[in-house]
């Protein structure tokens, strides 16, 4: 990600009841906050360097992309990924400076290993926007390789090559690359993270996609949830380990690495993977990580405490600019799930409830840092739109009256892999969910 910075100001959403009538109203509350805490002096100023975040919107109560823009720049973030190439998004987010993934859906991916289609794909998604909408990457298809589907996992590799043809074609692949992003059930050990290794069955298609990303300079996008492996088991998992608090942590036998939390433990695992096959030096980014404010009785940990927590300490740890245990020097290139609680998404409770932000731009919780405000407005419709592919997701047909062709909707199905974490008299034991919300 870039080394750019904004200058956050997050103590402009402060505790009130807002009822969002209109879109005229949303912006002048943000407008009039703005000006209110910047004449008064009360800024909190945050410097958050390499943060992403994830704007989906399986919602039919969202704020317009337009009024989308200043919460992105608000909340520090220099990237947004999306699950589709939305044009009200990216035309929204012109000459804003403000970097894109754009998705392609797993439904599309036989129709993307024809040239031409592909072709056709990046003018009217990608080229059009160029170069007022900073479109740096195409996500080719979500979780393909986890999915169990030999079919689609045979298309996933061809529709990556042919969307970087049609990219060197139109003098584009200069500045846009192709990757895919990945569930961490593609790790067949995950502990201690030194041994880290991708699943045999998988390694015929993880192979071949490596060898591209690599010769492409395109980044590994993998996908990771430590809140399932708290619900999971949350007996024997450290809350604090899981959420970057204090702890004992754990030291990796292998190498004498120390780790406090589990999200920078499965990174390393990722890296020790990709290096036991020959590409030690290619890059890693966390294409999705967050904790839920609210979820089910049953959904253990998900709650607005944790939630700060995670993502709060998330935040700080990125703007420390310190890399993992095993890569110290590597920039954090994390994007946070979500933009927005999303009223649409089918499953458990939590499936709703990973938004940073309400969707009347009011916080969902503070984030941990001074001046932060923690919410009580409230959300009300503004409306109606198509459910969009959002989280990490099992891609379904988009419907009929799609606006952009590429929307799409997640199914809750969760997968296991379970890997121990041992450590004298801890007996933490890690479950690495792929999780899809």
């Amino acid at each position: 990600m870039a080394d750019s910075h904004f200058s956050v100001n997050l103590g402009l959403f402060f505790t009130g009841n807002l009822i969002l009538t209109s879109n005229g109203r949303f912006l002048l509350f943000l407008l009039l906050n703005f000006l209110f805490f910047f004449a008064t002096g009360f800024l909190f100023p945050v410097l958050v360097s390499s943060v992403g975040i994830n704007y989906g919107q399986i919602a039919n109560n969202l704020p317009s992309p337009e009024h989308v823009v200043p919460l992105v720049k608000a909340i520090g973030a220099n990237r947004v990924k999306l699950y589709d190439a939305d044009p009200k998004v990216l035309k929204a987010f012109a000459n804003t400076g403000v970097e894109f993934i754009v998705g392609l859906g797993n439904e599309y991916l036989s129709k993307m290993t024809d040239p031409a289609n592909a072709q056709a794909w990046v003018k009217s998604n990608v080229q059009a926007y160029l170069p007022a909408t900073k479109i740096t990457s195409i996500a080719v298809g979500n979780e393909v390789l986890t999915f169990n589907d030999t079919s689609l996992s045979g298309c996933l590799l061809p529709a990556m090559q042919s969307v970087h043809t049609a990219l060197v074609n139109l003098k584009l692949d200069s500045q846009v690359t192709v990757t895919t992003a990945h569930s961490v059930a593609i790790l067949q050990s995950s502990y201690p993270p030194s041994t880290g290794a991708f699943r045999q069955d998988l390694k015929g298609c993880i192979s071949p996609i490596l060898d591209f990303l690599s010769k492409t300079c395109s980044p590994f996008l993998i996908n990771a949830y430590p809140f399932f492996a708290y619900k999971a088991d949350p007996k024997q998992v450290s809350l604090d380990f899981v959420l970057f608090q204090p702890n004992a942590g754990i030291v990796d036998p292998g190498n004498n690495l120390h780790y406090d939390n589990m999200l920078f433990a499965q990174i390393d695992a990722v890296y020790a993977a990709l290096a036991s096959l020959g590409y030690k030096k290619l890059p890693v980014q966390i294409s999705e990580t967050g904790w839920p404010s609210k979820g089910d009785e049953n959904e253990v940990g998900a709650s607005p405490e944790n939630a700060k927590k995670y993502n709060g300490n998330l935040l700080k740890l990125i703007n420390q600019k310190k890399g993992t245990p095993a890569r110290p020097n590597s920039d954090l290139n994390i994007f946070v799930f979500a933009m927005f609680n999303e009223n649409m998404k089918p499953g458990p409770t939590s499936e709703r409830n990973y938004g940073l932000f309400k969707p009347d731009g009011t916080p969902a919780y503070g984030l941990g840092f001074s001046g932060i405000a923690v919410s009580s407005g409230n959300s009300t419709s503004s409306g109606s739109s198509s459910p969009k592919t959002d989280g990490p997701s099992i891609y379904l047909s988009p419907p009929a009256n799609s606006s952009s062709g590429y929307l799409a909707i997640s199914s809750s199905t969760e997968r296991y892999v379970w890997s121990k974490w041992g450590r004298m008299g801890m007996g933490l034991i890690s479950m690495v969910m792929a999780f899809h919300v």
